[in-house]
């Protein structure tokens, strides 16, 4: 009887450490298709993130390239003005304090990630807008200095150049409430975390102003 007991249990032993076997197999297998799944979603995430935070810099870029065309216009806009007699003396101040406020008001190179800073930045170029736009209506009062050719391209040129920044800031809008929006939900916020990809600062802007109006100083009369 012992020794039937014994050759059964003999014979019973491979079997079990057959199971045995093909249940650590079956378990490998899964926790390598777990590691294989959160490797593709955070590979996919991480890029997703990427991505968006290239688009957005690109945005910026467009901002910036276009705030700095402004810039550059009002030296040649002011000394062309200049030359008609008895024009506003504090309009064109004006025009001078706002573009060397512009100047003072500097920004990392990067994407803006300060609020503080951001809005800084984009008040001082609020103030170059509506400086211009007022030098552009007293400027109505001078027919002989509209009528100049190089007025008139400056006109045309600063009028493009305000509708540029309209579209650029919009799409910037765009972009950072996309990428942000990736950066707080989930899986991508704890991708965003271990990478430290940072949030974006929005630009604080009206509704109206992000219709992308089209700004039109008198050019085409």
């Amino acid at each position: 009887m012992f020794h039937r007991i014994a050759r059964e249990a003999r014979s019973a032993a491979p079997s079990r450490r057959g199971a045995v076997g093909k249940g650590c197999l079956i378990a490998l297998a899964v926790a390598a298709a777990l590691a294989v799944l959160l490797a593709v979603v955070g590979i996919g995430g991480y890029n997703g993130l990427a991505s968006s935070q290239e688009n957005a810099k690109a945005k910026w870029a467009e901002i910036d390239n276009q705030y700095k065309r402004r810039f550059d216009l009002v030296p040649n806009l002011v000394e062309t003005v200049k030359g008609a007699a008895d024009f506003e003396r504090g309009t064109l101040e004006a025009v001078t304090e706002a573009r060397a406020s512009v100047g003072r008001a500097q920004l990392p190179a990067n994407l803006p990630t300060d609020s503080a800073q951001l809005q800084a930045y984009l008040q001082a170029q609020q103030s170059l807008g509506g400086a211009l736009s007022r030098l552009m209506v007293v400027a109505e009062q001078y027919p002989a200095l509209r009528a100049t050719e190089n007025f008139k391209d400056l006109q045309s040129q600063l009028e493009g150049t305000e509708n540029r920044i309209a579209v650029a800031r919009r799409d910037y809008i765009d972009a950072v409430k996309t990428y942000n929006t990736k950066l707080a939900t989930f899986p991508s916020n704890v991708i965003g975390g271990f990478f430290r990809f940072e949030r974006l600062s929005q630009l604080e802007v009206d509704a109206s102003e992000r219709a992308v109006p089209k700004v039109d100083f008198g050019g085409k009369k």
